[in-house]
């Protein structure tokens, strides 16, 4: 599959129309393709909670537009912030299991390449931190 100018937009277009300010795109294989790989589209104001992943690493790789990735210890503190830009370094990275994370979209029509180990697990209560 060759992800065009006009998937991306069409992603970018749900986005803006979704209450959650974000969309997906699945680039699995199948139903039974047991990795986590997608486009995550989305536009300033889309809320993520502080999370973490307990079974999987994320890596993150930006397409479109920018986010600012946040990094907080076990108490919600933030410890670290990094901006991602499309085309600019730093543009990619990837976030250990078990780390608190959340980002902020920066740019209308960001689109970031999204991958985790292993099969979709729902977040579970003890893996949010409410803010």
């Amino acid at each position: 599959m060759v992800l065009t100018t006009e998937i991306l937009d069409a992603l970018s277009a749900k986005a803006k129309t979704n209450e959650r300010l974000r969309m997906n795109y699945d680039l699995r294989t199948s139903p039974d393709d047991q990795s986590q790989r997608m486009l995550n589209a989305m536009e300033p104001g889309t809320v993520l909670p502080i999370h973490r992943h307990t079974t999987t690493c994320e890596t993150i790789v930006m397409m479109r537009g920018s986010i600012k990735e946040m990094f907080y210890d076990d108490k919600g503190n933030l410890t670290e912030s990094v901006v991602l830009k499309a085309g600019t370094e730093p543009s990619a990275m990837n976030i250990p299991k078990g780390v608190w994370h959340n980002l902020e979209c920066l740019e209308p029509g960001t689109i970031l390449f999204e991958a985790k180990d292993g099969p979709f697990e729902p977040r579970r209560e003890e893996d949010t931190i409410e803010k």
